[in-house]
């Protein structure tokens, strides 16, 4: 298999010449992406027949896109500070050089992906305090929960305004929209697991309440959502980002050929 790897050295804590040593050792050809380089156009024009991205969750989807276009598999490297995606198809967070094996002799697995319009995300879409709330959390993710939770709640309390959007027409009146590319386990303040990622369905979960909170969750393949102001604030597989509505939310199911590593995983 000739497999080409990129390589985000400003994720997580460092260490990426170790990575891209290792991956050269196993006959990976690597690029690391310097100042200005487009992760998806070096994707593109590859000779490879299959692609991976060592990079956290915002990394991911642009080179994940390529491998749609191209029809080629796609490998993840965690390689972030939170690599939810990477946890949520199985993989060991903690050991990005393990996961290279997928580039050498993986097993092909098919699942789902989502769009924004045009936008692949492999996560979620956060809209209005999601984002905030999660990148809170993750912030005091070593200290003390109860320490989390109070600042989280307190970031909650002190936003009353609700998004001022629609979903398929209807108003919704939340302050923290999640659409997800199958279904997770949540609370207030923090993004849980997805059990699965081929179940061929978006979620929709909106946050109501102020002192007790609950999620309500919508499932489709398709949700439409707008906005008077013509264009939202959200966080897409944790990158932020302005979307021109109305945002056209799709499921696409086993559109993603991802590798993993042989063998037993986390």
């Amino acid at each position: 298999m000739a497999s080409f790897l990129i390589v985000n050295p400003r994720s997580g804590d460092g260490g990426a010449d170790e990575l891209v040593l290792e991956a050269q050792r196993r006959g990976i050809r690597t690029h690391a992406l310097g100042e200005g380089d487009d992760p998806a156009e070096i994707a593109r024009s590859a000779e490879a027949d299959a692609l991976g991205m060592a990079g956290g969750d915002g990394s991911l989807a642009a080179v994940a896109a390529v491998a749609i276009e191209r029809d080629l598999p796609f490998a993840c490297i965690p390689f972030g500070t939170r690599n939810h995606f990477a946890r949520d198809v199985g993989l060991d967070r903690d050991d990005p050089v393990g996961a290279l094996d997928a580039l050498v002799d993986g097993e092909e697995r098919r699942i789902d992906i989502g769009r924004a319009n045009d936008r692949v995300f492999l996560n979620n879409v956060s809209l209005g305090l999601y984002a905030q709330l999660v990148h809170r959390r993750e912030q005091h993710r070593h200290r003390r929960d109860a320490f989390a939770r109070l600042r989280a709640l307190g970031i909650v309390a002190t936003h009353r305004k609700t998004l001022g959007i629609t979903l398929d027409g209807q108003r919704i009146e939340a302050r923290v929209v999640l659409v997800s590319n199958n279904a997770y386990a949540l609370d207030v303040l923090s993004i849980g697991e997805r059990d699965r990622v081929d179940e061929g369905k978006l979620h929709f979960y909106a946050l109501h309440g102020l002192l007790r909170f609950s999620w309500e969750d919508r499932s489709g393949a398709r949700f439409t959502v707008d906005a008077a102001a013509g264009g939202v604030r959200t966080a897409v597989d944790g990158e932020p980002e302005v979307l021109e509505t109305p945002i056209e939310f799709t499921v696409h199911p086993g559109a993603l050929r991802v590798l993993l590593p042989r063998g037993p995983r986390s």
